[in-house]
């Protein structure tokens, strides 16, 4: 009887076990991070979704409702005021925070004897706990015994302003915090991008006679377009979505002047237990600042196409 020859059992090669070896360490690495964003983003992001379209109160069984909810937003005045106040707050923190950390930056962009002391110092209060920052300006900005009104009236000022007690100053009150707190993060990026001008831009347009101010138009601007537009983005999220900076300074008050978009979802979710209606909120939140960035976007590349 002829023996009948087994083949050899077949391995994988060496570079395919090293490649699922590395797959799977990637996989490691990333998997904690996914799973983490899937259960706390992801997820809540779609129920939210689902929750615009519902009744719910959390006690009681969900009743789809259809577009009730977003209907009922067209004649809610809370929610009319919340919105105005957000792009009062969006179109005063935006532009300050931009122009005062690109001042920053310009100015602590030299070697000058302790410069990295007034960097840190600049970049602190964004490392400062919010509550501990909106303290402190409250009792800056207090109507009696702050000292900024103390300096206004021995500036000749007969009747400062009540600031955050008045329902006209209020909000500018909490912008001028907002920007203190944050211009030293944005600073740091636009020190980045000011330390990859080469110099030599500067040397040809001073040997062309050029002056400071267009040095700064047409080279400096130009080539911090990237990060401009990196910092813009970012500031029109965060205008958008702040909550915790007026909850402690001013509650939405006085009255409704302070009163944002994320406080009103606030309000109508966790304490009147409208999940539904505060969902529709929030949806109508994202699709604003999603268009908002889209229409960034789009201006950014027809400026980088030309």
């Amino acid at each position: 009887m002829a023996h009948v020859a087994t083949p050899p059992a077949t391995t994988a090669p060496p570079h395919r076990r090293r490649a699922w070896r590395d797959i799977l360490i990637g996989w490691s690495f990333i998997l904690p991070n996914f799973v983490g964003f899937a259960l706390f983003t992801l997820i809540p992001m779609v129920a939210a979704f689902a929750l615009a379209f519902l009744d719910w109160d959390s006690y009681s069984t969900p009743e789809w409702v259809g577009l009730d909810n977003f209907q009922r937003l067209f004649s809610d005045e809370n929610f009319h005021v919340a919105l105005r106040n957000t792009l009062y707050y969006a179109l005063g923190h935006i532009p300050l925070t931009l122009v005062a950390a690109l001042g920053l930056a310009i100015a602590l962009n030299r070697k000058l004897r302790g410069v990295a002391f007034f960097r840190t110092a600049a970049f602190f209060p964004y490392i400062t706990s919010l509550v501990a920052v909106a303290i402190v300006w409250n009792m800056l900005f207090n109507p009696t015994a702050g000292p900024i009104n103390q300096l206004l009236e021995a500036l000749g000022v007969a009747h400062p302003p009540k600031w955050v007690a008045s329902t006209d100053w209020a909000m500018p009150a909490v912008i001028v915090t907002s920007v203190w707190r944050d211009m030293g993060y944005y600073m740091v990026l636009y020190l980045a991008g000011l330390q990859t001008i080469p110099k030599e831009y500067y040397e040809a347009a001073r040997v062309d006679g050029a002056n400071a101010w267009q040095r700064f138009w047409g080279i400096t601007l130009p080539c911090l377009r990237p990060t401009t537009f990196f910092v813009v983005v970012m500031l029109t999220i965060q205008s958008f979505k702040v909550l915790d900076l007026i909850v402690v300074m001013t509650d939405g008050g006085p009255g409704r002047s302070t009163l944002v978009l994320s406080q009103l979802i606030y309000r109508e979710g966790i304490i009147e237990g409208k999940f539904g209606y505060s969902s529709a909120i929030a949806l109508v939140l994202f699709v604003i600042v999603l268009t908002v960035t889209v229409v960034q976007f789009r201006i950014n590349e027809r400026r980088s196409a030309r």
